[in-house]
């Protein structure tokens, strides 16, 4: 019997998570996993978020600049454009339609 694949659920809200945190603040790559880990999603690693973030950096939803770090090496901060604020605002609009379907399905079935 093939077990549920969380993955692939996982990735695509994953991206509205990652752009509401930065919606909130610029931001690097382990300050996202850290929040989101509080968050409860405690299986995210960087490996995860750092191609969600280089994709939406593609698409033009985010930005990067280095900025020095107090610890170290340069860090890469990643910042929500204003297209990104315009593509969080239809993933908040499409979460809150699906989740309200796949509610409604479940509580029938309970």
């Amino acid at each position: 019997m093939r077990m549920f694949d969380k993955s692939q659920l996982l990735r695509g809200t994953l991206e509205g998570c990652i752009l509401k945190i930065l919606s909130d603040h610029t931001t690097y790559g382990y300050e996202i996993v850290t929040k989101l880990q509080e968050y409860g999603f405690e299986e995210v690693r960087e490996g995860t978020i750092y191609p969600l973030l280089l994709r939406l950096e593609n698409k033009g939803i985010i930005s990067s600049q280095f900025r020095p770090s107090p610890l170290g090496p340069r860090r890469k901060y990643y910042s929500i454009t204003p297209d990104g604020l315009l593509y969080l605002e239809e993933f908040k609009r499409s979460w809150k339609q699906i989740s309200k379907s796949i509610n409604h399905i479940f509580e029938i079935e309970e």
